[in-house]
């Protein structure tokens, strides 16, 4: 195989990945702005040096591996918080173990084993499962709320439910509509919201979760969608936790615990 064929193997998984990078940065730094400037810098450190794709590594882990130099290079900081729920969990976020929070997201958000995880950010493999481990401890011991669920199918919304309500949260309800959830907050304001983006009227759940942010600004929300595409464009502003069906419990329990404490209450665009 040429070069110029790796070369091009390379940019077309770069490509194929930055999406999830910037999901990665824009979870990991609190901001979306300050994730996507660490993803640029990645990409211009990759073009200048082509140092990310050594070591035996895959392109996607090189990549994510690359991010991690870039940003601790930098001081590892978190992004200007954009709301006030975000000053405060940037606070108590600056209390948790050293990489434990990388090492979390890596694992139950964007997929990546231990081994893998390890590669990331360096250490061992047991180091990583170690990470994730206290992670999970720190974060879910350290909120407990009101949750309410928008989704239009009856079997993943009460499994979500169930998750939710195991982890010692209250769940104010389930709605399938847009309008159901609009009237659902405003029965009960709840801590956090879990959404569908596709709802059961052809209705959006990201217009239900923007009526609701016109009622109450500091609500963290998770978007749980087959279509994850539609809400990492690039285009406009990004939920700060996207995760994709199907799921796995511990991706649900991480993102509600990461986002009792830490999300962003942007708009977003339908």
């Amino acid at each position: 195989m040429t070069k110029e064929m790796v070369d091009s193997d390379n940019a077309s998984s770069v490509g194929a990945n930055l999406p999830y990078l910037r999901r990665y940065a824009r979870a990991l730094t609190g901001n979306q702005e300050s994730g996507d400037r660490f993803a640029l810098a990645t990409l211009e450190a990759i073009l200048a040096e082509d140092a990310g794709f050594a070591g035996g590594m895959s392109p996607k882990v090189a990549l994510f591996h690359a991010f991690h130099l870039v940003w601790t290079s930098a001081g590892a900081p978190l992004g200007n918080p954009d709301s006030s729920l975000s000053a405060r969990a940037q606070a108590h976020m600056r209390a948790l173990t050293a990489n434990s929070r990388e090492a979390l997201l890596l694992y139950t958000i964007e997929g990546f084993t231990y081994e893998e995880i390890a590669q990331i950010i360096g250490g061992t493999q047991s180091e990583a499962d170690e990470l994730v481990e206290i992670a999970l401890r720190e974060m879910e011991n350290s909120v407990a709320g009101k949750v309410m669920v928008i989704e239009d199918e009856a079997i993943i919304a009460l499994d979500i439910s169930s998750i939710v309500s195991d982890m010692g949260h209250h769940v104010t309800g389930i709605a399938r509509t847009r309008d159901e959830a609009v009237a659902l907050a405003a029965r009960e304001k709840p801590d956090l919201i879990l959404a569908d983006i596709q709802l059961a009227d052809n209705s959006s759940g990201i217009d239900a979760v923007n009526d609701i942010l016109e009622q109450f600004e500091d609500l963290p929300v998770v978007f749980i969608t087959a279509f994850p595409e539609r809400l990492l464009t690039g285009e406009q502003p990004e939920p700060a936790f996207l995760i994709t069906k199907p799921y796995a419990e511990n991706q649900v329990q991480s993102a509600v615990s990461q986002a009792m404490f830490f999300a962003s209450t942007e708009t977003l665009v339908a």
